[in-house]
């Protein structure tokens, strides 16, 4: 199932419901600048194990609305707070990518868990922001030649050989986005980050992340573990920014495992 959730009077993102009667939620927040279609490989998959898979694409981006204003932390936070809410969802996962993972990360603690039993981290932009200077970089591509900036993106993100048709799909996710938003969104990332909303995170927490990342280092990721109670970090080995597609049987696996 499809739908378009108004989240303020004039912006509705878009919402894809996959085996709504699933007997475990996982509500999936995909990282900058792309959108829900970045997890196809879970989405094929996990419903077949009995799971209902939810993505929604963040204002801006994917198949939403993309209004000029409203990419901070909190405003896009508030938005899952709309779907969660809309879908009347109960003990879910939440599952965030890289940016979507700070994005996870502040609703858990702005929102005090609100539907959420679980939480799972893929490469989060925690706990810092984003360097200013690779921010800096990315908000001028974007301004300037934006099809060349994401193409630098998707040869940094993957560890294992792509083929060139799987990098092009690749590639058309990010272009779906709006040059305005992407912009903003990096804005954000380079001037706020999560560090003071980890400890406020009382749940069960996963934290998946690539041994080989570029993007987000897997220093991070340990840093990360150390400031959530209760959290577990799974290192993969052979996997880049983007475990959910370098190593995808691995990352269903480990998922499915967590969430029993």
């Amino acid at each position: 199932m499809e739908y378009f959730i108004t989240v303020e009077p004039g912006v509705r993102v878009f919402v894809q419901d996959l085996n709504p009667t699933g007997n475990r939620t996982i509500l999936f927040i995909h990282g900058w600048p792309l959108s829900h279609k970045q997890f196809e490989y879970q989405f094929d998959i996990l419903p077949s194990l009995g799971v209902r898979c939810i993505g929604m694409d963040w204002r801006g981006f994917g198949n939403s609305d993309k209004p000029f204003t409203g990419y901070s932390l909190d405003r896009l936070s508030d938005d899952i707070r709309v779907v969660i809410e809309t879908l009347k969802l109960q003990n879910i996962t939440l599952a965030g990518h890289s940016a979507g993972g700070a994005l996870a990360i502040r609703y858990l603690a702005r929102h005090q868990s609100f539907g959420v039993s679980k939480l799972v981290l893929i490469d989060a932009q925690s706990p810092g922001s984003v360097p200013q200077q690779d921010a800096n970089r990315f908000i001028a591509g974007t301004l300037s030649d934006r099809p060349q900036m994401l193409a630098g993106l998707t040869d940094s993100f993957f560890f294992k050989y792509i083929t060139e048709p799987f990098s092009n799909w690749f590639f058309q996710i990010g272009l779906q986005a709006a040059g305005w938003s992407t912009a903003a969104v990096m804005v954000t990332l380079r001037d706020e980050n999560v560090r003071n909303d980890l400890g406020k995170i009382n749940v069960p927490t996963l934290i998946i992340n690539g041994v080989h990342d570029k993007v987000v280092p897997f220093t991070n990721a340990q840093e990360t573990n150390k400031l959530i109670r209760n959290s577990f970090l799974v290192p993969f080995q052979y996997s880049g920014h983007v475990p959910f597609l370098d190593e995808r049987d691995n990352f269903n696996q480990t998922l499915m495992q967590f969430i029993q």
